[in-house]
């Protein structure tokens, strides 16, 4: 039996306090909200009880950030796609921040399973003046257990609409990509990372925050792996690859930093939760 999960966050200030309201229809919740930097900043943890979906699932997230509003928001987890049952196993996130908001997107990684079907889906709604910092992360199979990513597909699609679009779906028997030097080149972990902004950046702020950021990948040992560009005025994208999770994640984290600690101008604070 399918089950659908709909979770609906709002974000809002009250008092100078970012504060959340939530709705929620099925096995996905929100932990109370935690303020480790003041009330300024509102931190929330996902929460998806089944630990992961099959063929028919859809998780169904949308987070929408009032001006002057600033959210983080993660998960203890790693969402799991597992094999499918004939049927396509969906998340879809719609994030829209209203002017002024800022918002800080950071689930921990997706594993794709072997012989799923998976299908991952952000979408992009921000105004003037707001700005978001977010990251996916994708696993192939789990090369710990010796249970690789032989069968199945995944598919991705990231989109701000009339700014920036990437999608494709990655097969698992399309050797070619999964191995080749032009392709995952045999690395089983690959990631975007945005900064993305409603007000274009200025040449001189995109040329320091591409500086700052490669001198963080070029003290990394898996920074060698990754690339920052600057598809347009308004973002910053860098990508990555892996053999496993924890070197992107771990580099990933100090780029957040980098980003909110030169272009927001904010003491480098991470999630409680991500050392537990």
């Amino acid at each position: 039996m399918a089950w659908l999960a709909q979770l609906d966050l709002q974000y809002t200030v009250r008092a100078a306090r970012t504060c959340v309201h939530f709705r929620h229809d099925g096995p996905l919740r929100v932990l109370r909200s935690l303020y480790p930097e003041g009330d300024a900043v509102c931190h929330n943890v996902l929460v998806h009880p089944p630990g992961g979906l099959v063929g028919g699932d859809t998780l169904d997230i949308r987070v929408q950030v009032a001006p002057g509003a600033h959210a983080l928001v993660t998960t203890p987890g790693a969402t799991r796609f597992y094999k499918t049952n004939g049927a396509p196993a969906t998340q879809r996130t719609h994030l829209q921040l209203d002017a002024g908001a800022r918002l800080e997107w950071l689930p921990l990684e997706a594993i794709a399973y072997n012989q799923c079907d998976a299908h991952n889906l952000l979408h992009l709604d921000i105004a003037e003046g707001a700005e978001l910092i977010a990251w996916d992360i994708t696993a192939f199979g789990l090369p710990h257990a010796h249970e690789p990513f032989e069968h199945g597909s995944f598919t991705q699609h990231m989109e701000w609409p009339g700014t920036w679009l990437e999608r494709g779906t990655l097969r698992a028997d399309d050797h070619l990509l999964m191995n080749g030097p032009l392709g995952l080149a045999q690395q089983r972990c690959m990631s975007s990372m945005v900064l993305a902004c409603g007000t274009a950046l200025t040449r001189t702020q995109r040329e320091q925050l591409l500086e700052s950021t490669r001198a963080v990948l070029d003290a990394h040992p898996q920074g060698t792996w990754c690339g920052i560009t600057a598809p347009n005025d308004h973002m910053l994208v860098l990508r990555g690859l892996a053999p496993v999770v924890e070197p992107l994640m771990q580099l990933w984290q100090q780029v957040r930093l980098c980003w909110r600690t030169q272009h927001w101008g904010i003491a480098p604070t991470t999630p409680r939760i991500w050392h537990m």
